[in-house]
Parts: C-alpha cells; structure tokens; sequence
C-alpha cells in the first residue's frame, strides 16, 4: 500500500507534577510544593508513525479542557483535525491503530474515518497497551516532568509542547519506542 502505519494514544497531566526520586542532604526530606488540589488538566494526543526506509515521525497534540464543556478531553472533530494535519505531514495513506476509546469507537468518529478514503483504521484488542508504541512516550515525558512544579496551565503547556519537540528530533529515541512493543515493522514480501 506505500502508506504510514500511525499508532495513537492520549494522556493528561494536570499541575501536579508526576513524583520523581530525588537527592537531598541527609535528614532533610525534598519538598515539591504545588499551587491547587483541583488543578485543571492538559489533553494530549500523539501519533507515532512509520514506514520502511523512512525515519519515525511523533506528531501531537495538546488541548486544554474548557470549563463547562460537555468533554474534557479530544473531541472526535479533534482528533479529525489532527489526522488531517498527519496525513498533509506525512504526505501519504495512512493505516490507523489506536486503543477502544468511546470517542475512537463512537458513529461520528466512524463518519469522519470514512470521509478519508487515505485512512485505514484498526483497534487495539482491550488490555493491549504494550502494544502501542506511544505509551513509552507518555512514560519518558512523565519521567522528565517529575517534581517539576508549574503554576499555570499556560506553563505546564509550554513545558510538554518542549519535552515534546525535543522527543521529535531524536529518531533513535522513536525507533525505541516503536522497538519496545516487539512488533516486526519491516516491509512484507
């Protein structure tokens, strides 16, 4: 088919940072003091996509919750948008996995795919997460985001949007990520 096989996967950090181990002088415990209990969330949605002779690409997205809105998170017009922007990023048909999220699985989303005749989809089994490679980037994002404190959702954004970029420029760390599922990505004969 010459097309992208494009795994997708969504996360959330709020202002509470992910706990960390640290170092600290002998009997004086390291405090991280954070600003809210109730702290609002940031969405993120990531698409890791590769294709035999061609170097990984992690393309993503954030979204802040909107107060009153009916979902906090991706809504299915955002995830169209984001496949959008992948397929004019990739410049080719794309073949879709991603896990059985309401929102993945729901009839507009089905409406949406089927308006992209350049985009397969297929679902995860349930219970299948050591088989996206985009969970290791969530795990590698929240591990350089331990004990790190933002005051602001405008903070935390910029803060993910950077460790983001810079996962982007490192292919060998991509490649690991999509290693890491044991998955065999080279090309049929």
């Amino acid at each position: 088919m010459g097309a992208w096989l494009v795994f997708e996967d969504e996360s959330g950090q709020g202002l509470r940072p992910p706990r960390g181990r640290t170092w600290g002088r002998r009997g004086r415990t390291p405090v991280v003091r954070v600003s809210s209990a109730n702290s609002p969330r940031l969405s993120l949605a990531a698409l890791l996509a590769t294709k035999p002779g061609h170097r990984p690409r992690l393309i993503f997205r954030t979204h802040r919750g909107r107060r009153g809105a009916r979902r906090k998170g991706f809504t299915e017009t955002d995830y169209a948008a984001l496949l959008d922007a992948a397929h004019r990023q990739l410049g080719g048909p794309i073949v879709l996995v991603w896990d059985n999220l309401n929102t993945h699985v729901s009839a507009a989303m089905a409406e949406l795919v089927a308006a992209r005749p350049w985009l397969t989809v297929f679902q995860l089994p349930p219970y299948g997460h050591e088989l996206n490679p985009v969970e290791p980037v969530w795990a590698h994002l929240k591990r350089s985001l331990a004990n790190l404190t933002k005051h602001t959702i405008a903070e935390l954004t910029a803060l993910v949007k950077t460790r983001l970029r810079r996962m982007q420029y490192r292919p060998g760390l991509l490649v690991g990520f999509l290693a890491s599922t044991r998955l065999d990505f080279g090309p049929f004969v």
